[in-house]
């Protein structure tokens, strides 16, 4: 797939610091009620962790959760780490246009974010974090182009990318193969996005995307 057509798809895809962090505690203004920050990055380059560090420095924040189609696994709860739902469910969905951004990541397994989810933590006047793939983040980051806060997690290098992934011991020498090939696209589109943080140390990185985060809170 070319650049373009990666930009204009509407196919879109699917830790802990090692300090204390405080707890930043900023009143929002009206006007901060439709802001949004969106975490990106390829697989194995931190971004989760970055989001769930943010995600206890700042009580304002709220996490976005995802629709999907595949049933709970082990203890997840609908609506709590999905909006579980069938696949006819969704389809209606995407003709209702319900949906910021949505993909078919498996042949008839759908993720995808509610336009309604983004509403739901608007009217709790918080601001909602989403940790989406990177087609998806720069489509939501197209939509509210003046509102958003984009984040772009890397590592330093790509072969620090894959000794992580080789670290986690779960892929096989072929999904790794095609998880590198993917991140090694996914980082062509890195000047897409707002802020760049490289995460060769963790406590950097969380400490950087705080300051960045606290910046937009506070504009």
């Amino acid at each position: 797939m070319c650049n373009l057509c990666f930009l204009n798809s509407t196919c879109l895809p699917a830790g802990r610091c090692g300090s204390k962090s405080k707890i930043k505690i900023v009143s929002l203004h009206m006007t901060d009620k439709n802001k949004l920050i969106i975490i990106t990055a390829p697989s194995g380059a931190g971004k989760t962790s970055i989001t769930r560090y943010l995600m206890k420095t700042f009580p304002q924040l709220a996490f976005s959760i995802s629709a999907a189609t595949r049933n709970p696994r082990g203890t997840e709860q609908n609506g709590v780490d999905y909006h579980f739902m069938s696949t006819e469910a969704f389809k209606d969905k995407i003709q209702h246009n319900e949906f910021v951004e949505w993909e078919m990541v498996y042949e008839g397994k759908y993720y995808g974010t509610l336009k309604s989810e983004l509403e739901r933590i608007w009217q709790q006047n918080k601001i909602p974090v989403l940790d989406i793939d990177v087609k998806g983040a720069i489509h939501v980051q197209q939509q509210y182009p003046e509102s958003s806060l984009s984040l772009f997690i890397q590592t330093p290098s790509v072969e620090e990318l894959k000794k992580r992934l080789e670290s986690r011991g779960t892929e096989t020498a072929e999904s790794l193969a095609a998880r590198i090939n993917k991140a090694a696209y996914e980082l062509s589109f890195k000047e897409q996005f707002n802020k760049l943080i490289t995460n060769d140390d963790f406590h950097r990185a969380c400490t950087e995307a705080e300051g960045i985060v606290d910046d937009f809170i506070n504009q």
